[in-house]
């Protein structure tokens, strides 16, 4: 996970239960669950506005420092519709303005931004974020390093969340996605 020099602001490992700071954008209780130490949620049909089981919580205050977003996501299923995906979503004034995200692309994964090459079924995501900037890395499984997928410029900070989310899935197909080992921490 983390660095021993970065501090934990938040974590939660899915163990039994939510933490009571995260909220949901379009619940649909009965496509996620809590199972065996993660966080499953059912890919559904829809795109970035429509999202269905968006599970969001705060984000830190970007003005106060640099802070590092992580969570390692599996496909149960190999994603089957164009453009199906899972990962992280910054949120303004509960308006997604950008992602970091495993996307199926004409038949092939990518790390979206970047469209970096994703063969593996898990990933950790990591997404750097300071007052004015985003950096997107990614390591996939039985890997120890962070590679830099892309970099790019953040709005000024105001009324920001980050959230888990997993959208564009097949209208006739069950595909769930597991979330493990969701942490913020303070960057050195």
């Amino acid at each position: 996970m983390s660095t021993s020099d970065e501090q934990i602001i938040f974590e939660d490992h899915f163990s039994d239960k939510l933490d009571k700071s995260w909220s949901w954008l379009r619940e649909n209780p009965d496509h996620w669950r809590i199972e065996n130490g993660g966080l499953e949620i059912r890919v559904q049909p829809g795109v970035a506005d429509t999202v269905e089981n968006a599970l969001l919580r705060p984000a830190p205050n970007r003005n106060e420092g640099s802070f590092a977003i992580e969570v390692t996501i599996t496909n149960y299923t190999h994603p089957t519709q164009q453009y199906e995906q899972a990962g992280i979503t910054w949120y303004q004034d509960v308006k997604p303005i950008f992602k970091e995200v495993k996307e199926l692309i004409d038949g092939d994964l990518y790390i979206i931004p970047g469209k970096q090459p994703m063969p593996t079924q898990s990933v950790r995501l990591r997404l750097i974020v300071t007052a004015d900037s985003w950096e997107a890395q990614y390591r996939p499984e039985n890997e120890t390093e962070f590679q830099t997928a892309k970099t790019g410029e953040l709005p000024p900070p105001g009324n920001d969340q980050v959230s888990i989310q997993c959208y564009n899935g097949p209208p006739d197909q069950v595909h769930w996605i597991r979330f493990e080992d969701f942490c913020i921490t303070r960057c050195p």
